[in-house]
């Protein structure tokens, strides 16, 4: 196959930042996709409708001129969340989702929740109301290996959620083990996963083996082989509980290689190129619609996109550049360690 044309995607886990970061970003994501799901995890986060609002007009305001794009907000759960906020921001259509983080388990994430039990009022209204649930699925006890964490929330806090509501929709964002391919496969309906493009190429040994590779550090962390295997088939098999979120998150250079680097990969610029290489090395090309740009909006309740976009496999590997010019500094891109042939034409 050397084309091929598919309904224009989404990205249901994004990462925009803010400021001269957000301008710069925007347009590798508003390029390609008509929708994003937006992380709140700003400084200080997205807590409240207000807020949402307010980055959501930000966001509209770094729009290049003539580029199509609907950011899709969310507001960032704390203890002190109020549910008829929640309720109302949804209603209203002002927010369409609402992120749990874990206190301490990724970038920005300090002001998350540390009891679950405390805003199980909170999740009891959302599920009432038809809100759905974005988890950044990891414990953060200490004692718990970094490459366990993943396991073990689906133990200790997915599941107790699951059968204390199980009204409430939920995504289980970036999975990264079979656990969690396996959970969101086993249950019920109302839960479904997303699946980050670089989690599909690199394993844990992208990031150790022959140096560290600060370019490749994300939470949650890339795992062993065998987890990888079981995501690309999760992603190549077409089946509606599976959908892409890059978890796209830039930073600069400059906090990506120091003493204590940043957790995250920048990927929107490559990853429709990235991914087309994958569903094309898993014989399932005719089902990387499906992935990136039906499953989505199926669970979310959107209908699709009427635009399309057409892949082209060039004779010549794609020119990416290895990083973008930010008003702060450069931001690598993501570097898949192979060539990449598929090109949006």
């Amino acid at each position: 196959m050397q084309e091929l044309t598919i309904r224009r995607p989404d990205d249901w886990h994004l990462h925009l930042r803010d400021g001269d970061m957000l301008e710069s970003v925007l347009p590798h994501t508003s390029r390609h996709f008509a929708r994003a799901i937006v992380m709140p995890n700003l400084v200080p986060p997205v807590a409240t409708t207000a807020d949402a609002r307010a980055y959501r007009q930000r966001i509209e305001k770094a729009l290049p001129e003539g580029d199509s794009f609907t950011p899709i907000m969310t507001l960032y759960l704390t203890e002190d969340t109020q549910a008829e906020d929640v309720v109302s921001g949804f209603q209203g259509g002002t927010i369409s989702a609402v992120k749990l983080y874990p206190a301490g388990a990724t970038t920005n994430s300090h002001n998350g929740v540390r009891d679950i039990e405390a805003v199980y009022p909170v999740l009891e209204r959302m599920a009432e109301a038809g809100v759905p649930l974005c988890v950044h699925g990891e414990v953060t006890d200490s004692e718990i290996d970094i490459f366990d964490r993943e396991a073990v929330f689906i133990e200790r806090v997915l599941h107790p959620i699951r059968q204390h509501i199980p009204g409430l929709r939920i995504i289980m964002e970036h999975i990264t083990t079979s656990d969690g391919i396996d959970y969101v496969e086993s249950s019920p309906e109302g839960i479904a996963g997303t699946i980050t493009t670089h989690h599909l190429i690199i394993n844990r040994n992208a990031i150790l083996v022959g140096g560290i590779k600060p370019h490749y550090y994300c939470l949650p962390i890339a795992k062993r082989e065998s987890h990888r295997l079981a995501l690309r088939r999760a992603a190549t098999s077409g089946k509606k509980r599976f959908f892409l979120g890059t978890d796209s998150a830039p930073h600069l250079d400059t906090d990506k290689e120091s003493a204590c680097g940043c957790a995250g990969v920048f990927s929107s610029i490559n990853t429709l190129s990235c991914l087309a290489h994958v569903f094309e090395e898993e014989d399932a090309l005719d089902r990387l619609e499906a992935f990136v740009s039906l499953n989505g909006p199926g669970f979310y309740g959107l209908p699709v996109n009427e635009e399309t976009i057409r892949l082209v496999r060039r004779q010549q590997p794609v020119d990416y550049p290895e990083r973008i010019e930010t008003a702060s500094g450069p931001v690598t891109v993501f570097d898949p360690m192979f060539p990449l042939y598929w090109d949006v034409a």
